[in-house]
């Protein structure tokens, strides 16, 4: 008699792999900070965290992510908190073209302004009522032709469009942040320029406190008709570095 011996092979199933496998899936609170990266030069990231309405701790995690997909770069930079900025990945997927480039320290200061600026019109009843949208001094300058690009570039459009409930429906307004005084003659030549020939509706300056007097004095020394286009404002406070303004 042939004893029969039965062996039981135990085989586990491998759970198929999946085809995005390895890649970093991003939700669109990913693409709408990477986009206001890129489209600012570069975002210190206490002012990305406050734009992607989550608490700076939880900053450090989202832009891991970012770089894991090659999408963006992170460091500090100057005085102050760290900076994220986009790669040539970065600035591939998400469509804009720039150059990617890390922020020069010369504007740091001034970025950071522009997008605290930002913010705090955004955060007003009137933009959301208005469905305004920010048009970029990166995105004005990448539209002009070489030829047009000798004359004054704001540094942000403000482009109303035309829907029911809003008074500016249709309007396109300048901003234009100072952080540091101008000669006098050439801030109001470059009011001027703004406002005429009726080339902005309004032009909005945010000004730093060294500024302020400077831009009054030059809308002040305006034709009638064209000071009442100019609105002055003091900057808000998230606009200065925290570490040199304690």
């Amino acid at each position: 008699m042939t004893a029969q011996t039965d062996t039981t092979t135990s085989i586990t199933a491998a759970r198929p792999r999946r085809a995005d496998a390895g890649t970093v899936r991003l939700s669109q609170r990913d693409i709408d900070g990477l986009m206001l990266a890129g489209e600012h030069y570069g975002a210190p990231v206490d002012l990305l965290a406050a734009a992607l309405r989550v608490e700076q701790a939880r900053l450090p995690a989202i832009t891991a992510r970012w770089r894991r997909a090659g999408y963006a770069a992170t460091g500090r930079l100057g005085p102050g908190p760290a900076w994220c900025w986009l790669t040539r990945d970065g600035m591939t997927a998400t469509g804009l073209g720039y150059p990617a480039l890390r922020p020069s320290l010369g504007r740091l200061a001034h970025i950071r302004a522009v997008l605290a600026a930002r913010l705090w019109l955004e955060a007003s009843p009137a933009w959301t009522g208005g469905r305004a949208w920010w048009h970029s001094e990166r995105r004005l300058r990448a539209d002009q032709s070489a030829a047009g690009r000798r004359g004054h570039v704001p540094d942000a459009e403000i482009h109303w469009p035309s829907v029911a409930g809003t008074p500016y429906g249709g309007q396109v307004w300048a901003v234009e942040v100072e952080l540091t005084p101008k000669p006098l003659e050439r801030t109001a030549r470059i009011m001027g320029g703004l406002l005429s020939p009726m080339r902005y509706v309004q032009v909005i300056y945010l000004t730093a406190p060294a500024a302020g007097p400077v831009v009054t004095r030059a809308a002040a020394s305006l034709e009638q008709g064209e000071q009442s286009r100019v609105v002055v404002r003091e900057l808000p406070a998230a606009a200065l570095i925290p570490e040199l303004h304690r």
